[in-house]
């Protein structure tokens, strides 16, 4: 197991990583409990892993009571984080009750928006069980659920408690959510490190094979990154939005064709390609640098073409993306492979150069 720590203006954390995790969740979990628990899961996690979850609780005299939700990302709404609150009044949760969110991304957003939101503000801890969530969406304390309109447009910076990414649950992941999460993985080498990109591109085959030591290896590096930039801008007013390499075009796809037909993972590959082409488009980086992008997101079982919509459609997408500021859309570009910008685009004939030949 590996450990690292989360330092925020409001409080640090714990993430522990490794496997076989949730059997020991009593141990580790422990100072970070109080005398109640909330479980909430979803169908497809509750059979894998809730009963291992229950059984380490009570060796250490937890009270607790699960909440089992609809399974997938069409559902991260209101109605179904009523659902959680319905759970939660029922149960008699209090203001002490631990929230723990056993799942992946869209558990992990909604029982932390919950956590922030019921009583004015519960703890709450993530068990992530995707490589996605384990990598990105369980760390850094961004909760929220979609809108028509737009992705992730309703929420709230809260952070958790502790997180503990059990490497072992990705045993049970099908292959195309293992491909998902990996594209966050690559994002990270993308934006940031192009040691670990070039690291990534020696590795990717180990990687989807689930090698043991490369995992954990590219695990805890994506959340050390995630952690230190957190640490810098918890709520997103500078560098932490480098984190959204490729998303502003990701979530277009993703609101287009419907949420859950492409998986966010599968966007945001797309995406990262569709950055790479728009910082081509403004001199920063080479086809080249772009081609790497989309070779590594390939390997990696994903596609790096998004699918054909029209320019209007793309349009209207992103500019309901949280970026936009001021009328004016941002977003992550390159300088170069491994060191990521904030662009501000005004001249729609740049986005249309760059999305031309998937229009």
């Amino acid at each position: 197991m590996r450990t690292l720590t989360v330092q925020t203006p409001s409080h640090q954390y714990p993430i522990f990583i490794g496997y076989d995790l949730i059997g020991q969740a009593d141990s580790l979990l422990k100072p970070y409990l109080n005398k109640t628990a909330a479980i909430i899961t979803n169908e497809t996690v509750a059979p894998l892993y809730l009963k291992n979850l229950q059984m380490s609780l009570d060796r250490i005299g937890i009270r607790h009571f699960s909440i089992i939700l609809p399974d997938g990302e069409k559902y991260k709404n209101w109605q179904t984080l009523n659902l959680i609150f319905d759970g939660l009044m029922e149960n008699r949760a209090e203001r002490k009750t631990t929230l723990i969110a056993l799942g992946g991304g869209v558990i992990g957003d909604m029982v932390g928006f919950a956590a922030a939101t019921y009583q004015r503000g519960a703890p709450f801890i993530q068990i992530p069980t995707t490589l996605l969530s384990q990598v990105d969406s369980s760390v850094g304390g961004k909760t929220g659920i979609n809108h028509p309109l737009g992705k992730n447009m309703i929420g709230a910076f809260y952070q958790p408690q502790a997180v503990l990414a059990d490497l072992e649950t990705l045993k049970t992941l099908p292959r195309r959510e293992l491909s998902a999460g990996m594209a966050e993985v690559i994002k990270y080498g993308a934006l940031g490190d192009v040691d670990f990109f070039e690291w990534l591109e020696q590795n990717i085959e180990d990687l989807m094979v689930q090698n043991q030591e490369k995992l954990t290896q590219a695990v805890y590096h994506c959340c050390k990154m995630k952690a230190d930039i957190v640490a810098k801008d918890e709520t997103e007013q500078g560098i932490r939005a480098w984190l959204n390499l490729g998303h502003t075009f990701g979530h277009a796809i993703e609101a287009e064709m419907g949420y859950g037909v492409w998986l966010h993972g599968e966007a945001v590959a797309a995406g990262c390609v569709l950055a790479g082409r728009l910082s081509e488009e403004l001199g920063k980086i080479s086809d080249a640098d772009t081609r790497r992008i989309a070779v590594l997101m390939e390997a990696a079982g994903l596609s790096s073409l998004p699918p054909k919509f029209p320019f209007e459609k793309w349009i209207s997408h992103m500019s309901h993306d949280k970026k936009v500021s001021s009328g004016v859309m941002r977003f992550i570009g390159l300088n170069r492979l491994g060191e990521a910008n904030i662009t501000e685009v005004s001249d729609i004939d740049i986005l249309k150069r760059t999305l031309q030949p998937y229009l």
